[in-house]
């Protein structure tokens, strides 16, 4: 079964090209082609919202106001407007206005070199009447200043007769359209890649707490044990055996606090301030269960995500250059009008105005068979970009798939692993109880405290695993922007 989404957005990239690329196969796993689920969609332009968390909503607003991630998409955004723009300007009527301005003296040197006008003969020397023109029988030279102006605009325009504006439009727009998409891509991983560092500095502060504790409760240990060895009630050896827990239990808060420590700082360098004090990003907020997601999600979802639509964008791209190579083996007409003023001022005045219109034919003869290998090259990137099409959207289904099937199984583990957390809590509390109350070894303490501990630490991984999964399942989605949203424009600095 195939997408009808899918399909119709992809015919329209085989329509114009003489080269008639392949159709791109989107074939959907067996999970995608059940009806859609007639529970509500998710919305997913601000899933992180769904969360109902404000410091998560309040990170990912800035992050995607000032971080570097996307202020440097929307540089390369601008770019593409302008390349774009300066793409579809190729066909224009081009020319420049030029004009010169020439000043010249003339001086008769009497060398005799001059040709006689009216019968005079040359003679060594100046014989001009004085100060001026000098006379007419000594030559054509005659001595003077002179100045000329000309001033004219060449035009040139390549009739388009064939559909070649037409081609370059089609791929300066497929090129915009991928960096669009290329944009909002950036978008959607910054705000899952907040979100998810943020919930993984939130179970790591859950695990120093708890090592904390665990540090604690090894020290309430090692006094126990210390008073139970000096009345004779234990032997010395349970105070070498929980000071070496003691030292155990340090070591391991010392490495989760540095851990901690590199979680709050990349959450801080997404959010385009790594120079910042960690107190300014507090890490608050539990772990709480994620947003439940429908069962049934429409496949239509998927064409949601940046890095299909972008393929796509490439994709029509790729046929715009290949209908490009085939149109350069036909003529070539140019136009070639211009308009121009000539004036002289001097000895002889005069002012002068042209116009002219002519045409040139360009017909690729020699170059034929250069223009048939660039045509062979493009059809080449054209089956290229049909087949990153066909990755891109196998691998949106994958993702999608696998993160809903995690998901689900993250949620049932979780509420497995609060029961056991329960149970094994009651034990440790029962346990200690019975220690100081002498009824009760040291071994069996132990015992107990490491069942809860593991039990604790396997519960809050479980949780910070569900979290991440939603995330990833938001991002397999395409979630994290809107077709209404207003495109950036300049520079965002801030």
């Amino acid at each position: 079964m195939r997408n009808p989404a899918l399909l119709l957005a992809t015919a329209a990239l085989t329509g114009c090209a003489a080269g008639h690329p392949r159709t791109p196969a989107t074939v959907l796993p067996p999970v995608f082609e059940a009806p859609a689920s007639a529970s509500p969609v998710v919305q997913l332009d601000r899933w992180w919202t769904l969360y109902d968390d404000a410091q998560l909503t309040a990170l990912i607003d800035e992050a995607l106001a000032r971080g570097f991630d996307v202020r440097e998409a929307v540089a390369r955004l601008d770019e593409a407007r302008a390349v774009r723009g300066n793409a579809l300007r190729q066909f224009d009527p081009s020319g420049n206005v030029q004009g010169s301005a020439t000043r010249q003296q003339t001086y008769d040197l009497g060398d005799g070199s001059g040709l006689a006008i009216g019968g005079g003969s040359s003679s060594g020397g100046s014989q001009g009447s004085g100060g001026g023109l000098g006379s007419l029988s000594n030559g054509l030279v005659i001595p003077g200043r002179s100045d000329s102006y000309s001033l004219s605009l060449p035009v040139s325009w390549e009739l388009d007769l064939f559909g070649r504006r037409v081609a370059a439009r089609r791929t300066a727009d497929a090129e915009f359209e991928a960096s669009r998409f290329a944009y909002l891509g950036v978008r959607t991983t910054l705000a899952a890649d907040v979100a998810d560092q943020l919930f993984q500095a939130r179970g790591l502060a859950v695990q120093v707490a708890d090592s904390r504790e665990t540090v604690r409760i090894r020290q309430e240990l090692r006094r126990v044990a210390d008073i139970r060895a000096a009345r004779g009630l234990a032997p010395r050896a349970d105070v070498n055996r929980v000071d070496t827990e003691l030292a155990t239990a340090q070591a391991q808060l010392a490495l989760q606090e540095a851990q901690l420590f590199a979680a709050r700082r990349t959450l801080l360098a997404l959010l385009g301030r790594a120079s910042d004090r960690l107190e300014s990003v507090p890490i608050q907020g539990a772990l709480a269960l994620p947003p439940a997601v429908p069962a049934g999600l429409p496949a239509d979802l998927l064409t949601r995500r940046p890095d299909v639509l972008e393929a796509r964008a490439r994709l029509e791209s790729a046929i715009g250059r290949m209908r490009t190579a085939e149109l350069a083996q036909l003529p070539t007409i140019t136009l070639t009008p211009s308009v121009g003023l000539n004036a002289q001022r001097g000895v002889f005045s005069s002012t002068t105005g042209f116009w002219s219109l002519g045409a040139s034919l360009l017909v690729p003869l020699l170059d034929r068979a250069r223009l048939m290998t660039e045509v062979r090259i493009q059809d080449a990137r054209t089956e290229q970009a049909v087949l990153a099409f066909e990755r891109s959207v196998q691998r949106a289904f994958s993702e999608s798939d696998q993160a809903i099937a995690k998901l689900a199984a993250d949620r049932r583990r979780v509420e497995m692993l609060v029961r056991g957390e329960t149970r094994a809590r009651a034990s440790y509390d029962a346990t200690l109880a019975q220690y100081r109350r002498g009824l009760s070894d040291l071994q069996g303490l132990l015992d107990a405290e490491a069942t809860w501990r593991a039990a604790r630490t396997q519960t809050s991984a479980a949780r910070i695993d569900a979290l991440s999964r939603s995330v990833q399942l938001f991002k397999a989605l395409g979630g994290g922007w809107s077709a209404s949203d207003p495109l950036p424009s300049g520079r965002t600095d801030k």
